[in-house]
């Protein structure tokens, strides 16, 4: 009767058993901003709904045979880079003197190593440069053509700068250009130059995470400008302790709260306080020794920790000029995503569910 006591206490305070989480997850993002159904006409709704269902389906793929983390949110962004909808690889936006430059950067939460790459030309998929980085040099950050030239000796697939242009982006670059140049004050400030970024968030079977993130940048960028996409801990942070993230926005602001990063080291404590209140909460006998031992093992944490933590680092960042999403995925087999913009392109996917997208803040 003791032990029923004491299993009845342990069963109201501890949250649900980790082990009825999906065996692996996968969360996307094609970028945050002004996304409203006034603004996106039926014909681009259908293509992006199937572009990121079809980023979902390849990530999918691979994290339900048993393969990596890693490997699944490379292949998603592969995907993604290819796709003329999203703001990386083709489809990026121009920097201020017309041509276009990618950044990208990838995180092995197992490990906490890290690759990343910005400025790059004339590699077709960033996402895979990044990394090669991680796997394949002794450093976790390079830039511009130096970053091109290890691409280059790595065999990668390269492709002339032409090859990523769009129309549209080429005529949203030239209106940039023109009210400018006319006196209005933009910049950073006008979303409908800002946002774009893709990102990919995971867990496989292993119970390993993974992130990564790619970008155009923004439009009309200056002076080699770098966002927060590949800068680890801002725009992209992974650790099996945690959480896996990846970021859309203002990079600038991004950058200052630490985004990624904040929101991982957040959950990794509210867990340890979540299993100190379960310990606390078992009964001791008569000398005073707790008769239990909460393991670690034996929890997760609620959607509900997970997305309060992520809507108040998303509004810390808002507090200080900034706006955008992230998303989230942990080894409890959370997904959220948390934005404060009027839309995200989105969806997620996980072992044994159907997967969903969406578009607009009200879905």
């Amino acid at each position: 009767m003791r032990l029923l006591l004491i299993l009845a206490a342990l069963f109201l305070t501890m949250p649900a058993a980790a082990q009825d989480a999906p065996e692996w997850t996968l969360v996307i993002h094609g970028g945050a901003g002004t996304i409203e159904r006034d603004r996106i006409t039926p014909e681009q709704d259908s293509a992006i709904r199937a572009a990121l269902t079809q980023a979902l389906e390849t990530g999918s793929a691979i994290l339900d045979e048993g393969g990596s983390a890693l490997d699944a949110v490379e292949a998603t962004l592969r995907v993604l880079e290819d796709d003329p909808h999203f703001n990386a690889g083709r489809g990026a936006v121009f920097t201020w003197q017309g041509t276009i430059e990618h950044d990208a950067s990838i995180m092995d939460g197992a490990t906490r190593d890290a690759g990343a790459v910005t400025g790059t030309s004339n590699t077709r998929h960033p996402i895979t440069l990044a990394r090669r980085v991680m796997d394949s040099s002794p450093h976790v950050f390079l830039s511009g053509e130096g970053a091109d030239q290890f691409s280059r000796e790595q065999g990668l697939e390269q492709a002339e700068n032409s090859w990523f242009e769009t129309g549209y982006r080429r005529g949203q670059w030239e209106e940039f250009r023109q009210r400018t140049e006319a006196g209005e004050e933009l910049g950073a400030l006008d979303v409908e130059f800002k946002y774009g970024t893709v990102g990919a968030v995971a867990m496989d079977r292993e119970g390993h995470m993974a992130a990564a993130t790619s970008t155009g940048g923004m439009t009309g960028k200056r002076w080699g400008r770098i966002g927060d996409s590949p800068v680890i801990g801002a725009g992209t942070y992974a650790d099996d302790r945690a959480c896996a993230v990846s970021a859309t926005g203002d990079g600038e602001y991004f950058i200052r709260a630490g985004v990624a990063q904040e929101i991982c080291t957040r959950i990794r404590y509210r867990f340890r306080e979540a299993i100190e209140e379960a310990q606390a909460s078992v009964p001791v006998d008569e000398e005073g020794v707790p008769t239990y031992v909460v393991h670690a093992s034996e929890f997760d944490l609620p959607d509900e920790d997970i997305q309060q933590i992520a809507d108040e680092v998303i509004a810390d960042q808002e507090s200080l000029g900034g706006t955008g999403g992230v998303i989230v995925t942990t080894p409890w087999g959370n997904r959220i995503y948390s934005f404060d913009t009027p839309g995200m392109y989105r969806g997620m996917a996980a072992e044994g569910e159907e997967p969903s997208v969406a578009i607009y803040g009200d879905e």
